[in-house]
């Protein structure tokens, strides 16, 4: 009884494609895994403080937008950004000994205790608040961004 003969051969090729796609996803997942690990050392407090008290001032913005001007609707969100602006120097401690930095954090918390100390009754009062925090912040992103 005669041998089978033997099962062709799969070109090299196939084997060069299998081994191609394998390297490939083994590089995305310790892509993957390098990221993370330099994502997880990294602190997140610095740029949610930022979001944080950016969103406070969009939804100033937009109550005055809305012409909802009241002391109701800016004094809760001038409270809020005047409690956050305490945390300023704990989210950039490298820059806690820059009289610039001090200075620009010193003005953000002045303008808010203005604000709070005399609250905007309308809505022009309330542009020229938003538009003064906007420009503290501006003054001290130029100089530390």
């Amino acid at each position: 009884m005669p041998t089978p003969p033997p099962p062709p051969r799969q070109p090299a090729a196939y084997r060069y494609l299998l081994v191609g796609v394998l390297g490939l996803l083994v590089g995305l997942i310790a892509t993957v895994m390098v990221a993370r690990a330099i994502q997880a050392r990294q602190d997140p407090f610095p740029e949610a403080l930022m979001h944080v008290m950016d969103r406070q001032v969009q939804l100033l913005q937009a109550a005055q937008a809305q012409n909802r001007c009241s002391l109701a609707d800016s004094v809760p969100r001038t409270q809020t950004l005047r409690s956050l602006s305490n945390d300023v120097d704990l989210a950039f401690p490298g820059l806690k000994d820059s009289q610039a930095f001090q200075q620009h954090a010193s003005a953000l918390r002045a303008t808010l205790n203005q604000a709070l100390a005399a609250p905007p009754a309308d809505c022009t009062a309330m542009a020229a608040l938003v538009e003064k925090i906007q420009t503290d912040c501006r003054a001290c992103h130029q100089d530390f961004r």
